[in-house]
């Protein structure tokens, strides 16, 4: 018994990624009873996987903005931007859509110069720069097309948001899985060689069995509930959506920059005490830089993304959208004071978000009700968030 303790002690368990994926299952089975079975539908959990994808990407980078100590406000009304742009140039300019997306992604880099370049190198609190963004950058995204909303039609583009064919069907869902689930045993295996190699005490086989077998199970339970979903008079169920592999790869690259390259041990670096940082040679104003930059790059994924689910560009695109990034990088565990952060807790956030909001939509709550919902599970999360780190002795 007590050399079980000790395994899982040794194991490092992210104790509030595990609450708050209690919080998640606990949340779907109280709408579900109240949606009499309807949230835990195939078609239900299908749809708040696709819509959920463009928050998530964006949740992603945002873990790496507040760890560095900045925010930005702009983000929903700059994405509303560059997706109204791409729409525009695919519609009224006849462009293509590989075209029309390098201009955006343009825009977006421009955008990122500009507000990256006040932040890093005159020393702007990015709060008040993105704030400013969050205003001009919607007038913007409504200058682009006159207000006029942007329909696509093109084939390709449109299965980028999901929907009818924005499914890869169920032999490659099955197919991925399967891949996701060696790579985590492997990964695992080859861990606990790392270990042995260096003389660092390893968990007992069972206990590392048990840590890997849960992630596991999970991928096979989404590929099983996405397989299960068949649009009436379609011959094939739709399998994963595009836009979750998508959100997926995304999650991937951001992991491996953070933790397998010099650019993501700089960040945390910068986010635990940037004057340190400064003066042991790391640069600051440079990593900042290509910290918006990045975010550039995703803001224009994310942009495709939406425009190509909504099959059309409009000047509302993003509305209250940075909202729900940070509400959901910040229930997923980020410290608003900087220094730490997870991309793991940004998806567990960007999904707790989006249960709540389909749940209540479901459940055909007011849109005002719903906003005073969703702006107090921020202000609980951030309650939480405090408790926590003062009890574990993690106080920044």
């Amino acid at each position: 018994m007590n050399s079980m303790m000790q395994s899982i002690k040794r194991a490092q368990v992210d104790w509030r990624m595990v609450l708050m994926s209690g919080v998640l299952v606990a949340i779907a089975l109280v709408f579900n009873v109240l949606s009499d079975g309807i949230f835990l539908s195939a078609e239900n959990l299908y749809n708040i996987a696709q819509q959920t994808a463009v928050v998530g990407i964006l949740a992603t980078i945002m873990v790496l903005i507040i760890v560095t100590r900045h925010i930005d406000l702009s983000v929903g009304s700059v994405m509303g931007f560059v997706g109204v742009l791409i729409a525009y140039l695919m519609y009224t300019a006849n462009w293509s859509w590989q075209l029309a997306s390098l201009v955006g992604l343009v825009a977006a880099i421009a955008v990122a110069m500009y507000q990256g370049a006040l932040v890093s190198f005159l020393g702007v609190p990015a709060f008040v720069v993105t704030l400013g963004g969050l205003m001009s950058f919607r007038g913007a995204a409504y200058l682009v097309a006159d207000g006029k909303t942007q329909p696509l039609s093109d084939p390709f583009f449109l299965k980028l948001g999901g929907g009818f064919n924005g499914g890869i069907g169920t032999q490659a869902s099955w197919v991925i899985g399967a891949v996701i689930c060696v790579g985590l045993i492997l990964a695992t295996i080859n861990k606990r060689r790392a270990k042995k190699a260096y003389g660092v005490p390893t968990n007992s086989a069972l206990v590392d069995g048990v840590l890997v077998l849960i992630p596991i199970v999970i991928v096979l339970a989404f590929v099983s509930v996405m397989n299960a979903y068949q649009i009436p008079n379609k011959a094939e169920a739709q399998g994963i959506p595009i836009p979750v592999l998508i959100w997926g790869a995304v999650a991937m690259v951001i992991s491996f920059l953070v933790h397998r390259t010099r650019f993501g041990r700089y960040i945390f670096a910068m986010g635990g005490n940037p004057d340190a940082a400064a003066l042991v040679g790391i640069p600051v104003r440079k990593v900042t830089m290509l910290l918006f930059l990045l975010l550039a790059v995703l803001t224009t994924i994310a942009a495709i993304v939406a425009i190509s689910r909504l099959n059309a560009g409009t000047n509302s695109l993003g509305n209250n959208l940075e909202l729900l990034v940070i509400a959901a990088t910040v229930i997923g565990g980020t410290a608003l004071a900087g220094g730490s952060g997870t991309i793991i807790g940004s998806v567990l956030g960007a999904l707790i978000m989006q249960c709540i909001d389909s749940g209540m939509l479901l459940l055909d709550i007011s849109i005002g009700t719903r906003y005073v919902i969703i702006g107090q599970v921020l202000i609980a999360a951030v309650v939480f968030d405090v408790a926590y780190r003062k009890w574990t002795g993690d106080v920044l």
